[in-house]
């Protein structure tokens, strides 16, 4: 059953926008591409529709024109790039960094474009590297937006603390603008540098459970309020969520983006997913968490990312991509009674 989607932001008829992004390159392991297909096959726009929203869905974004070659150019001459000769050994362990720049900042547009038409982007991900595009494209048309990211991952790793190079583990160092500067216009990071700035005070975390040795002193240092599932085993979700809405939106009155990976959830909730780790949310406590999100009236963006079908036998897949789709219609208003 579902409630009349009522939203402080947008306008009637509600309108929901949903963005396929099937992309790979923020991390190694083949398959997350696949996930916002299968999650639209399982008819996911139909069970939005049923809700009582508008969807407007135009097919998947296949950055055809965007070079899989981080430092080929866009017609598939030579590169003749410079920011190759000014790679440090930081930059040098980052994988696809221009591809993973340029696929985001297109990204960025198409969710500000839906955000300043008034509706409510949905971005059905590939991998966690899309946020840095997603939150940007909110935070352009929201200026005042705040995050509420739902992962086992802090996902913040910088340029420096980054062991893996992978930037599905690095979107919101790059968002909270901790990585230095570019040193020349010509350099890897200054592909970086339209990517919107988000304040830490504004970022909130729920479900972490494996945090690098860096990413926690990042935290620290930062001051940024994380719920790891300690405290959620501590206090129970529901104060949890009341909690973190009081960190990044003490009046009720900001636009909320909700950025939600689903290895937040146990593995044997949803098991096809590139980083499973034991210990996470269980079913109803994910649910929950975009429950009462919705609930809010103030939900303006909406992530679900980290679905591989690849990763998992097929009963496995039908599970995580089915749990997928309810927590997508519990942030859009679906209830229990």
């Amino acid at each position: 059953m579902s409630t009349a989607p009522s939203n402080k932001f947008l306008p009637s008829p509600k309108t929901v926008a949903i963005l396929g992004c099937p992309f790979s390159g923020g991390q190694a392991k083949l398959g997350v591409d696949k996930g916002p297909i299968h999650l639209v096959e399982a008819g996911l726009i139909n069970q939005i529709e049923e809700l009582g929203w508008r969807v407007v869905f135009d097919g998947h974004h296949q950055f055809e024109d965007i070079p899989a070659d981080p430092l080929a150019p866009p017609n598939g001459n030579p590169s003749d790039d410079s920011a190759v000769s000014t790679l440090d050994a930081s930059l040098a362990r980052l994988k696809n960094p221009l591809f993973v720049a340029r696929v985001c900042e297109n990204v960025a547009a198409a969710v500000q474009a839906h955000a300043e038409r008034g509706q409510l982007p949905v971005t059905l991900g590939g991998d966690h590297s899309l946020a840095m595009g997603t939150i940007s494209g909110t935070l352009r048309a929201y200026d005042q937006a705040c995050v509420i990211w739902i992962d086992a991952h802090a996902d913040i790793n910088t340029i420096d603390s980054t062991d893996s190079g992978n930037i599905h583990g690095m979107p919101l160092s790059f968002l909270l603008g901790l990585n230095p500067p570019a040193p020349s216009p010509d350099s890897i990071l200054a592909q970086y540098e339209w990517v919107s700035h988000l304040p830490a005070e504004r970022l909130v975390y729920i479900g972490l459970r494996d945090v690098d040795k860096g990413e926690k002193a990042i935290l620290k240092k930062h001051n940024i309020k994380a719920f790891s599932m300690h405290e959620v085993d501590r206090y129970g979700i529901g104060q949890v969520v009341e909690m973190a809405l009081d960190h990044v939106n003490p009046q009720r009155d900001r636009p909320i983006h909700l950025s939600f990976d689903v290895d937040a959830l146990d593995p044997s909730v949803a098991p096809s997913t590139g980083t499973p780790v034991r210990g996470g949310l269980t079913f109803r406590e994910g649910h929950y968490i975009c429950e009462a999100i919705h609930e809010t009236g103030l939900l303006v963006a909406l992530d679900l990312m980290e679905v591989n079908p690849a990763l998992a036998d097929a009963e496995s897949v039908r599970q995580t991509v089915k749990v997928g789709c309810s927590l997508v219609r519990s942030a859009l208003g679906e209830t229990l009674l």
